[in-house]
């Protein structure tokens, strides 16, 4: 969790082919998982969102690989502390050339 603005859009950039500055928000968690750093770029300039748990960790979804997508809505849910894989989505219309 040593690493700021550069180190982090220098990972999103050469780990993860990604552009940082696509408006796209990247999470990093320390392996303890009681520390959170979350990136992003406003347009003029990257944001950094540091939070340190005094109690629990953060819980992530289950992934094959070192990546994952999160909605909004759920990245709501994860900072603060509910578990997503209890959560049950009802049905909601989707348009098939825009999901991911």
């Amino acid at each position: 969790m040593r690493k700021g603005f550069d180190g982090l859009s220098g990972l999103v950039n050469n780990e993860l082919n990604r552009d940082p500055q696509s408006g796209d928000v990247f999470l990093f968690m320390n392996r303890k998982r009681d520390r959170l750093k979350v990136l992003f770029w406003e347009g003029d300039g990257y944001a950094i969102y540091y939070k340190r748990l005094e109690v629990g960790t953060y819980e992530l979804p289950d992934s094959q690989s070192d990546s994952i997508q999160l909605k909004a809505d759920e990245l709501q849910l994860l900072l603060s502390g509910i578990q997503l894989s209890t959560i049950q989505r009802r049905k909601r219309y989707t348009n098939k050339k825009n999901s991911i």
